[in-house]
């Protein structure tokens, strides 16, 4: 029995004129103008607002710009930057920022975050509503407020000192002897809440027959956490670091309410640093040059966290 040749293209099917293919290709990858009409408005608006500040702000970083004094401003190229770096205070103010970040941040939110999550998930519901009342309570604060209340925490006369007066264990001033892990402390409890919620979400997906027939296999609790849990939420991990990293290098209202930077500079970073010599010391032009340097800091550790986060192949 003969067999049919295959059904070829159709008459008029680009497909069937090899010559055509480029055009049909052309008029498929056209740009219909039209389209972006709609996305106009919000265009211009993050132009006028958002980028049109940012690019300002990069001018006036090569600027002598002052708040007071001289009307005028002259560019004086990298000399705010070389003079950051020349400058102990703004080294310094770099160091505690790292320290900041690490304890409060990469530690500490992370961390506490992570344990909340887990522990409620295998909590009763009165107490998973409890401590999620309490823990979110804090996050919703307003900043100033959360930090008056860690203020009245610390100070001599303070909570905690009363605490270890009535267990009679030795009592200090906390905000003048370790500002920088005073501060740090504040912002754990004030931002663990959303490290909590990132982190319950990522657990409910684990797959609970996983979990059960590595207990059934005999791993324990920490080789269950290591080797299944942890790789499993791999990618919410490096999310919630990012974030929590670039709010916490952020962070201004918290350390300035509670130490002003002090005593001395012992807790003045990056955020608080800039704000001292951008609008206390009039020094515009050399305050956003800090603001941009802040800005490569945040910007150096969201890249080594996509890195992080990136799928193995």
């Amino acid at each position: 029995m003969p067999v049919g040749k295959p059904a070829g293209p159709a008459a008029g099917d680009p497909a069937a004129d090899p010559a055509s293919a480029p055009e049909a290709a052309g008029r498929a990858r056209k740009v219909r103008p039209w389209r972006w009409l709609p996305l106009a408005p919000a265009t211009l608006l993050l132009l006028l607002f958002l980028a049109g500040p940012i690019v300002y702000c990069v001018w006036i970083a090569f600027t002598n710009t002052q708040l007071t004094g001289s009307s005028s401003s002259d560019f004086v190229g990298l000399a705010n930057f070389r003079r950051a770096f020349a400058d102990e205070d703004f080294r310094n103010a770099v160091w505690l920022t790292l320290v900041f970040t690490v304890v409060s941040s990469i530690l500490g939110q992370n961390t506490l975050g992570l344990a909340l999550a887990g522990l409620m998930r295998a909590a009763s519901r009165p107490v998973r509503t409890l401590t999620g009342a309490l823990v979110i309570a804090a996050w919703v604060l307003p900043e100033i407020v959360a930090a008056f209340l860690l203020y009245a925490f610390f100070r001599r006369e303070g909570t905690l000192n009363a605490i270890l007066d009535w267990l009679q264990l030795p009592s200090q001033h906390w905000l003048f002897t370790l500002p920088i892990l005073a501060v740090s402390f504040a912002n754990v409890w004030r931002g663990t809440a959303f490290s909590m919620l990132i982190y319950s979400a990522a657990l409910s997906e684990i797959p609970k027959d996983i979990t059960e027939a590595a207990q059934v296999d005999g791993a324990g609790g920490v080789r269950r956490v290591w080797y299944i849990t942890l790789p499993m939420i791999r990618r919410s991990i490096g999310t919630n670091l990012m974030l929590n990293t670039l709010s916490t290098l952020s962070v201004f209202g918290l350390i300035w309410a509670m130490t002003r930077g002090g005593p001395g500079n012992r807790s003045q970073t990056l955020p608080v640093f800039m704000y001292d010599q951008a609008f206390l010391k009039s020094l515009i032009g050399y305050g956003t040059a800090v603001a941009l340097l802040l800005l490569l800091v945040g910007s150096l550790f969201s890249l080594v966290y996509l890195r992080l986060m990136r799928v193995e192949v």
